[in-house]
């Protein structure tokens, strides 16, 4: 059982690693420009983090779940945890990171928006 629930809080860390670059290189991209830095120029990085991007904004308009978030979510039914109530520490913090309180239509309207 133990192991599914770090397995769970590994999935969640994946999560978070991939909000931070899909986030933080738009950012990265921004501040490149704004400063002239050649780095961001780089063509696989634009192009993968574009398709992290519209990644997001497809399963949004399309109303279905992130697979690493179903995965999550299973390996806690799995270590006996219920999503929301029992989650270790680590798990509690990175989730307030990762998900904030938005009506489904407003997470749509935020990817799509961040995507375009």
């Amino acid at each position: 059982m133990k192991l599914y629930a770090i397995a769970a809080d590994f999935i969640l860390l994946l999560l978070l690693l991939y909000v931070v670059f899909t986030t933080g290189g738009a950012l990265f991209i921004l501040a490149g420009a704004a400063f002239r830095w050649k780095c961001v120029r780089n063509r696989i990085f634009r192009f993968v983090h574009l398709g992290a991007v519209c990644l997001v904004a497809v399963e949004a308009v399309i109303v279905i779940w992130c697979p690493l978030t179903v995965w999550e979510w299973q390996f806690r039914n799995l270590a006996g945890q219920v999503v929301e109530n029992d989650i270790p520490f680590v798990g509690r913090i990175l989730r307030s990171i990762i998900f904030i309180e938005l009506p489904d239509w407003g997470y749509t309207v935020m990817y799509t928006a961040f995507a375009v």
